[in-house]
């Protein structure tokens, strides 16, 4: 089983180090270091467990040092950044892990990202060797690159040359529409091994700037400065520590407190529970960060997170997640409007801002999902962006027999209308009422109340809204035909209708990157007895099939 937590005591591959403003993360992987037998992590290459790494020590600058306003990536090794995905460990892995791999790493680039352009915590590339393939795509995700200019270093993307395949963690889409590389520049860089160095490669906006061997430390510390100065991160904050998720596996049931899933295999099934909390919300700020990872809203986008991650690779034949919810609707709320009305603070913030990625993770997650709303539901404010982010969405119009509690209801808030965009730019009401601006003001004038199962349904809020007399069956039937249909149609066919709207950098690299590669890692030029990536170090050159499709 592949678990996704780990923390700095625990790290084999990164160093992490403070001082101040800047915070240096430095890669030196343990060669012997990798998640499965079979291959040695050479050349700094990287497999999924120092990506987990990676994106463990990301969310630990954002939580436990709010002082640090810049990030310096670096490499521990003599002459080598790093080589990027380990050949070996591609090549010997399952297409499905491959795909999720590539998945994985391109959210934990975009999680960088995010964390310059929404919480000023500025990333600084410190390229002091050959970066190649995902080493290079590492760099790309950074805001400045800088290359030590020694005859010896360059940066590469030679997957297409050396492997058959793509640059699998966004590479080219970062070349061309957040560099704005010339395309011509891009197509070259992509069809060499060598790659390209010095002078050529700043000239090409390959990187930001070059810097002699002596004069290179110096260099990286003037730009570190340069980039905390542009930063609004608070210098005199205290951060809260990432204590360890609490997660419990026993038989087909996962629990983590804040939430709980059980897994029915022969249904092919998954239903999430999400508990609403059992305290009261706070009423400060201060509250808050005293509470630190025990507030509620932390503590169940942590096991959201967890729980995603988890089912994605270690539960590949459940394709159908039902999201259902528990709790109590006004408490919910109260949170959700304290979440709101102290959006300035540091901490409040960083706490949206990992719902905001977390309910990325579900979009673009290749599952079916379906969200239940039934009487003891709280599925309000950011919680219902839950069944906004469903492929379909059922609501009980009354109560079941024998059920005492009150119909069930939801509830819109300003969570709804801005904080938590989808990888398109919009809002999950945005992009379901596309260019229907009269149905998000309907809904924007209903916010911050509760909405039955009648209201809900008019204002296209829920796709259905059965009775007690057909609840039952509409839900079992619905979800026993989408378990019996082709796993590779529906992935397909979600991906085409989860993002529709305007295209973006982000939905190029799960829509484009991620469709071209699950067909390439297929192919037999690629992963064939005689593909590129078989036959990759046995000095054997590929037989490829000529034929275009």
């Amino acid at each position: 089983m592949i678990d996704f937590r780990t923390d700095p005591a625990r790290y084999r591959h990164w160093t992490l180090a403070c001082d101040g403003p800047v915070a240096t993360l430095s890669l030196a992987v343990d060669e012997k270091g990798g998640l499965a037998p079979g291959y040695e992590l050479k050349m700094n290459s990287y497999d999924l467990g120092v990506d987990i790494e990676l994106y463990d020590a990301i969310q630990r600058l954002r939580f436990e040092h709010p002082e640090v306003r810049t990030v310096v990536v670096t490499s521990g090794r003599d002459r080598v950044f790093s080589a990027g995905a380990n050949i070996k460990m591609l090549a010997q892995s399952t297409h499905q892990h491959k795909v999720n791999f590539c998945k994985f790493t391109n959210e934990t680039r975009l999680s960088i990202e995010d964390a310059s352009q929404c919480s000023g915590q500025r990333y600084l590339c410190a390229v002091n060797g050959p970066a190649a393939g995902g080493g290079y795509e590492l760099a790309l995700a950074a805001d400045w690159i800088t290359m030590v200019d020694d005859g010896n270093t360059s940066v590469a993307l030679p997957e297409v040359p050396l492997l058959a395949v793509l640059p699998g963690t966004g590479g080219l889409t970062r070349l061309v529409d957040k560099r704005r590389v010339r395309r011509d520049h891009a197509d070259f860089l992509s069809t060499v091994e060598e790659g390209v160095k010095g002078r050529r490669a700043v000239d090409w906006k390959l990187v930001d700037e070059i810097a002699p061997s002596s004069g290179f430390r110096d260099a990286i510390a003037r730009r570190a400065r340069a980039l905390a100065e542009t930063s609004d991160r608070p210098a005199d904050a205290n951060g809260i520590v990432l204590t360890p998720l609490a997660r419990s596996l026993t038989g087909d049931r996962i629990d983590y407190g804040t939430l709980a899933i059980e897994i029915d295999r022969a249904a092919r099934t998954a239903t999430l529970l999400v508990k609403g909390p059992e305290a009261p919300a706070p009423d400060a700020p201060a509250a808050i960060h005293a509470q630190g990872t025990a507030f509620w809203p932390l503590a169940l986008a942590r096991a959201l997170d967890d729980a995603v991650l988890h089912l994605r690779f270690n539960e590949p034949a459940i394709g159908v997640w039902v999201l259902k919810s528990e709790g109590e609707p006004d408490s919910v709320a109260a949170y959700d409007a304290l979440l709101r009305a102290h959006a300035g603070d540091w901490l409040v913030r960083e706490i949206v801002l990992y719902w905001k990625r977390t309910l990325k993770r579900l979009d673009v997650t290749s599952r079916s999902i379906f969200a239940l709303v039934e009487p003891g539901s709280c599925f309000g404010g950011f919680l219902f962006e839950l069944v906004l982010a469903a492929d379909q969405s059922f609501m009980l119009d009354g109560v079941l027999d024998g059920d005492n509690r009150p119909p069930a209801a939801v509830r819109l808030s300003g969570m709804n209308f801005g904080p938590l965009p989808m990888g398109n730019g919009l809002t999950r009401l945005q992009t379901r009422f596309l260019d229907d601006a009269a149905a998000i003001e309907r809904a924007a004038s209903a916010r911050d109340r509760a909405l039955d199962a009648d209201e809900a349904g008019k204002l296209g809020l829920v796709t259905f809204t059965p009775d007690d007399i057909d609840w039952e069956d509409e839900v079992r039937i619905a979800i026993e035909a989408r378990a019996s249909y082709s796993p590779d149609a529906l992935t397909g066919m979600e991906a085409n209708l989860r993002m529709a709207g305007p295209e973006t950098m982000e939905t190029k690299i799960f829509g484009r990157l991620s469709a071209w590669q699950n067909w390439i890692f297929q192919r037999p030029n690629a992963a064939g007895e005689e593909g590129a990536l078989k036959l990759y170090g046995t000095g054997k050159r590929a037989d490829y099939k000529r034929e275009r499709v």
